[in-house]
């Protein structure tokens, strides 16, 4: 088994740090054991079980630093790689950026490990695939999925008394649904740290759903329109924001947040119902209490009432400017509202439901525009009800203005380790129409 531990992981790494002769040295510990399956076809293609664990050295003389791996953990190999380890740094030019590694800190306990997601068999993936293909076979729909999940552990021992240890479990699922005339595909996501949040039959059920839905989709002009926009769809661009609290781009006039030789920090950038943060002991969407620098995590409040609260600063950064360091947030969290999708729906006139969008790429970083193409289910909706499909668009648009044209705010959904709401936003811009499904 590739999971340790806590006393077992320490064990290992304090044999390895009694081998380092540098000035300083940070040992990481890492393993997981993870299983999966994979069906195209209507019928399944792949399953596995991988079973990993990497011990990293890291060792430092002065501002010269090598690292090292292995995956052996005897004391001869623990020796080598330490050995190793040296000889690279010795070997390096010095980095001006390096900074000593913490001593102790002090870790909320992590909520993150669920014992029934560790225990997942090969005949609950079949299981799982089962429930996707049998539905998608009498609706005359082809289904492609693919399920992952994962137990492991991660630990950090350095030479100046710092030790963290931390256990996790995953599940992801996707699937998409293809209409076996091939006009109309579904799609859906799916994550959780405990398996008994995740329904794969309700999830195969909408995909399947939007599929049948979507067949045929009629073309309508692009332009400006009201847009709801499912949570993957809304992470989508909310990723592109979140990237861009880095406090040094901002300072170095490089992102969205610089302002005047300086940052927006206090600054409304959206509307006053946006609040972002990043909590890592949210029941929902639970990470580790700490980073792979050892800092602690904490509940951290990025933008308040549409205004920007706090810039993640590295360890450097922060020492640079004079200010305490703000560890980059774990997940990303946004508030929501009460409202249901149904409800959503049923509050518009004329507008358009994104399921998802993909292939997004930056187009200007400094107002945070991006591209990108609707797909998977889009839908045209007319006097609160949904009337047809329509044919996928290109989007040109930026999360700031997205935020600032915010009508409506729904429920919250976990997508990919985030909290993200159903959002109603008015005069999105789609440029063009794409003919892919």
């Amino acid at each position: 088994m590739a999971i340790y531990k806590e006393e077992e992981a320490r064990k290992i790494m304090e044999k390895a740090l009694s081998f380092s002769t540098a000035d300083a040295c940070t040992i990481n510990l890492q393993g997981s054991e993870s299983g999966n399956i994979r069906y195209a076809r209507n019928s399944v293609s792949t399953s596995g079980h991988r079973s990993n664990q990497t011990l990293v050295v890291q060792s430092n003389f002065g501002k010269r630093s090598g690292t090292a791996s292995i995956d052996e953990f005897d004391d001869a190999s623990l020796q080598r790689v330490v050995a190793r380890a040296e000889e690279l740094a010795k070997l390096s030019p010095e980095n001006p950026e390096f900074m000593d590694p913490l001593g102790p800190q002090v870790y909320d306990k992590a909520i993150n490990y669920v014992e029934a997601t560790a225990n997942i068999t090969p005949e609950y993936r079949a299981n799982v695939a089962n429930s996707s293909i049998e539905p998608a076979v009498a609706s005359d729909v082809t289904a492609a999925g693919f399920l992952d999940d994962s137990a492991g552990f991660s630990a950090i021992l350095n030479s100046k008394g710092l030790f963290a240890y931390n256990k996790s479990t995953n599940i992801e699922f996707t699937v998409t649904m293809r209409t076996n005339d091939g006009t109309g595909s579904g799609w859906v996501t799916r994550d959780f740290n405990d398996v008994a949040k995740f329904d794969a039959a309700e999830a195969s059920r909408v995909a399947i759903s939007k599929s049948v839905m979507s067949r045929e989709a009629k073309a309508i002009e692009p332009g400006k329109y009201t847009v709801i926009l499912e949570p993957s769809a809304g992470l989508g661009l909310l990723s592109g924001l979140g990237r861009s609290i880095d406090a040094r781009q901002a300072d170095e006039g490089r992102s969205f947040m610089s302002k005047d030789g300086g940052t927006k920090m206090g600054v409304k950038i959206v509307d006053e119902r946006v609040n972002l943060w990043s909590d890592p002991l949210n029941p929902e969407v639970p990470v580790a209490t700490w980073n792979g620098e050892g800092q602690p995590l904490k509940k951290t409040e990025w933008i308040k009432n549409g205004v920007v609260k706090n810039l993640a600063y590295s360890r450097f950064w922060a020492e640079k400017k004079g200010v305490e360091p703000v560890p980059y947030p774990s997940n990303i969290i946004m508030g929501g509202g009460d409202a249901s999708l149904e409800d959503l729906i049923k509050s518009t006139k004329k507008g358009i439901l994104v399921t998802r969008l993909w292939y997004i790429r930056s187009v200007d970083p400094q107002t945070l525009l991006y591209t990108g193409l609707t797909r998977d289910g889009t839908f045209y909706i007319e006097n609160g009800a949904i009337k047809y499909p329509v044919k996928n668009f290109r989007f040109n648009e930026s999360p700031i203005i997205m935020l600032n044209n915010l009508e409506t705010l729904g429920k919250q959904v976990r997508v990919e380790g985030n909290l993200i709401p159903y959002m109603k936003i008015r005069d999105f811009t789609f440029t063009s129409l794409s003919d892919a499904v």
